[in-house]
């Protein structure tokens, strides 16, 4: 990464912690723009270079995942089963931010609660990575059997289903997203994915 990625990448960082400290504080609806850009201290014009909205504060976080998702699917052993190493990289990806970072977002989406229906895990891009990638593991072409397709698609059902469990059930602290995430996906994860059929 250069260093003007960087630079982006910090003074967006500073936004999106200054907008969760306001969300939980004043509530996503009573937020302004503006209100976020002076706590982050950067310009109006400053802030819009760098976020498109106020919902993508919070739903960006979880679009990003796609890329991690793929990228640690690939860097795992290539002996490991498909639905093994998928479970496995959706659970690394989702416990890569620390738990205060985790309970700071958690708490601005609680004011949020029309956001959840647009929580999506992955783009139809990294998805279908996904799928070509579980195929390669499986030894089964994704082109011509739906197999592959299908446990990608059953793996970020059940972790989108974790994710939104964790949401609401911010009441909740012994409810990590971890334990959300790893209990869904132990339900798609079985021998069935296995066979040579």
């Amino acid at each position: 990464m250069s260093l003007r990625e960087r630079q982006r990448r910090q003074v967006r960082d500073e936004i999106q912690r200054a907008a969760y400290v306001l969300f939980a504080d004043k509530g996503f609806a009573a937020v302004t723009t503006e209100e976020i850009a002076a706590a982050a201290g950067v310009s109006a014009s400053t802030y819009f270079r760098h976020v498109r909205s106020k919902e993508d504060l919070l739903l960006d976080p979880v679009r990003e995942g796609g890329a991690g998702i793929v990228a640690l699917l690939e860097e795992r052993s290539a002996g490991e089963a498909a639905d093994v190493a998928l479970a496995q990289a959706i659970l690394a990806r989702s416990t890569t931010l620390a738990p205060a970072e985790l309970a700071q977002w958690r708490a601005a989406f609680a004011t949020a609660p029309h956001l959840l229906e647009r929580v999506a895990l992955i783009t139809a891009e990294h998805r279908a990575r996904l799928v070509e990638l579980v195929g390669e593991r499986m030894g089964r072409d994704h082109r011509l059997d739906s197999t592959p397709g299908l446990l990608v698609h059953l793996m970020l059902a059940a972790a989108e289903f974790g994710y939104l469990q964790w949401l609401r059930s911010a009441e909740h602290p012994e409810m990590s997203l971890a334990v959300c995430v790893s209990g869904a996906l132990d339900a798609v994860v079985g021998e069935r994915w296995r066979t040579d059929n």
